[in-house]
């Protein structure tokens, strides 16, 4: 391919023609497809943006990206130039990428893709499986505007894994994992002993680890590596502890998500939770520990930071409110584990007459085990597919499933605004809509059902509501 990059559209189609394994069947690679030889000599080539800058690194099946964003929100409120890499995106690519909330724009983006095609373009001639992919390009580029925007300090979400994702060469000055479940399984291992192994793979010698693991066998493995490593281990639950008080709304009743942050070194009481969900306030609180590690290190991180920063938060697609009259949510839920905490957080904070269902999902998850959950919970279900991701599974297979799970009759649409437009005919105003199951889903619907609610076909949620649609922090 041509090292030619002169326009946003040039840009994107070439990142988008890379091996992109976020678009791949989990049958179609497996961990012999990941080689961080080949991050490495990618980023030697561009001049080693990783090595100056500290990162908090962040792995885990679930709770990741959003503890990553209110990491990231905390230090940029304590007056930091702080870098953010997250996958996947919702609207565009850039989203990935962020200092100070603030995401590469269109020229930007140009200037840094052209920096690396040639670089890419070069690796593409050598043997060995040295063409950089998708993801790792991606990586490179936050590298590249991180040291361009004179970052002091990033955040990196780990892709999948821990052990041979691309974001594993960088410098942390601490290691997070947030939790440990059954998650790509072909690339991890179908044990949780496996997976943990593979997520403690970003635990580096003499690096704090910050830990949210709760079960036992995976934290066991966490505890292990650690001590080999002689890397200090602060765990929730063991050393630091939360407290959660639901928020509630519907049926005219709006009041705030609310969370006590209790950490050895300090105490944080009535902290109003931007994002709805104890698991949100669990994620708060390994945010605030791990920023408390950095306090350690001589970071200048006041601790008023941390209201501070949650003030300033927008994570969209995390049980995303978007509309009222009906209420309207969006979630990313897309593996047994988040569809819980969906669940969980749906029953003790959401009033509604009835709830209507919209669900996709892609192939390589458990998409009976999340279905399982989800079907005796809802009184509508629509089924279907997004069209922005091959790895979709078709709506006639969801019927199957559904079909050897209940008797219960269910609605199938082609796409996903035929949905969206069969769930608002459905739904009076007393109900509740709530689309979930994959990450592709979120995104695809989100865009659609904002831009329906601007013309009138429902009421916007107001300011008093947690996590509104807004982008960036």
């Amino acid at each position: 391919m041509s090292a030619k990059v002169e326009s946003y559209e040039q840009a994107v189609e070439f990142l988008f023609n890379r091996v992109n394994f976020e678009r791949l069947s989990g049958h179609q690679y497996s961990n012999s497809d990941f080689k961080l030889d080949r991050m490495r000599e990618l980023l030697r080539l561009l001049g080693n943006p990783q090595q100056a800058l500290p990162v908090v690194h962040i792995a885990g099946t679930k709770g990741k990206g959003s503890t990553a964003a209110l990491t990231a929100a905390i230090l940029t409120a304590a007056g930091i130039r702080v870098g953010l890499f997250t996958s996947p995106h919702i609207s565009a690519f850039e989203e990935r990428i962020a200092v100070n909330g603030a995401c590469p724009s269109a020229d930007e983006l140009v200037e840094l893709v052209r920096q690396i095609a040639e670089v890419v373009n070069e690796l593409d001639k050598l043997p060995g499986q040295m063409s950089p992919t998708y993801f790792e390009i991606a990586t490179a580029l936050a590298w590249l505007f991180f040291r361009e925007q004179r970052a002091e300090l990033a955040v990196l979400e780990v892709g999948m894994g821990g052990r041979l994702d691309s974001t594993n060469v960088c410098c942390p000055a601490v290691s997070m994992i947030t939790t440990i479940s059954r998650d790509h399984t072909r690339q991890l291992g179908s044990r949780v002993e496996q997976i943990a192994r593979e997520k403690a793979g970003i635990i580096k010698p003499s690096v704090p680890v910050v830990s949210g693991v709760a079960d036992e066998a995976a934290r066991n493995v966490i505890v292990e590596t650690c001590q080999r490593l002689g890397a200090p281990l602060t765990q929730l639950g063991t050393d630091f502890q939360y407290r959660y008080q639901p928020a509630r709304i519907g049926n005219d009743q709006m009041s705030p998500a609310m969370a006590d942050i209790l950490l050895p070194q300090h105490h944080w009481q009535n902290l109003r939770l931007p994002l709805v969900g104890e698991h949100q306030a669990r994620n708060l609180a390994l945010a605030a520990m791990a920023v408390e590690c950095l306090r350690e290190q001589g970071w200048n991180i006041p601790r008023d930071a941390v209201p501070a920063g949650l003030g300033r938060l927008r994570w969209p697609g995390r049980i995303e409110i978007l509309g009222q009259n009906p209420t309207v949510i969006v979630d990313a839920a897309h593996n047994w584990e988040a569809v819980a905490a969906l669940l969980r957080t749906l029953s003790e904070s959401f009033q509604a007459r009835r709830r209507v269902l919209i669900f996709a999902a892609t192939r390589d998850k458990d998409v009976t085990g999340m279905l399982r959950q989800l079907l005796p919970r809802f009184d509508t279900i629509i089924l279907t597919c997004f069209q922005s991701n091959p790895r979709h599974v078709p709506v006639e297979a969801l019927a199957e499933t559904v079909q050897g799970l209940t008797d219960r009759l269910c609605h199938r649409t082609a796409d996903a605004a035929s949905a969206w437009k069969l769930a608002r005919r459905l739904a009076a105003p007393t109900d509740l809509i709530c689309a979930t199951g994959s990450f592709f889903l979120a995104a695809e619907l989100r865009e659609l059902i904002i831009d329906s609610l601007r013309t009138g076909e429902a009421e916007l949620p107001s300011d008093s509501l947690p996590n509104r649609s807004s982008v960036g922090l």
